[in-house]
């Protein structure tokens, strides 16, 4: 029976321009940095508080996952910026937002109320995007 999910992957124009994003723009943790034969790089991240979940920072190359024709695909996806996607939570959204975008991360506009909580749309150096949230706290009672 499957108990949890542990890794997710993320595709990437650049390893080392997405780990420079998420390590010193995001805040996040590099878990491995590993190269496994000649061509392939296993780098994960994780948030600082959330341990046992890992993000798969993967460059689209043909090899033990892709043919190349697969592996050409992506990198077209990813420069028109249409793949990723997700959701990260943040405990203080508007500060968040400042903090994030005085890092240099790009957003769609500033945090606006839903019905649910607070949202705004984040990218990240690789046309990723990401909704940033702050959900609203359930009323007493």
């Amino acid at each position: 029976m499957i108990t949890k999910m542990s890794h997710v992957l993320i595709w990437v124009k650049d390893q080392q321009e997405a780990l420079e994003f998420y390590r010193d723009k995001l805040g996040f943790q590099v878990d491995t940095d590993a190269k496994i034969g000649e061509d392939y790089r296993w780098l994960t991240m994780r948030i600082k508080d959330q341990p046992g979940f890992e993000i798969i920072l993967m460059e689209p190359k043909a090899g033990m996952m892709l043919d190349e024709e697969s592996a050409a695909q992506l990198r077209s996806l990813i420069d028109k910026g249409v793949l990723g996607g997700g959701v990260f939570d943040a405990d203080d959204i508007y500060k968040t937002y400042d903090e994030l975008k005085a890092r240099g991360v790009a957003f769609k506009g500033p945090p606006s109320v839903q019905d649910w909580g607070t949202a705004t749309v984040m990218m990240d150096n690789s046309g990723n995007w990401f909704s940033l949230s702050q959900h609203q706290e359930e009323p007493a009672g």
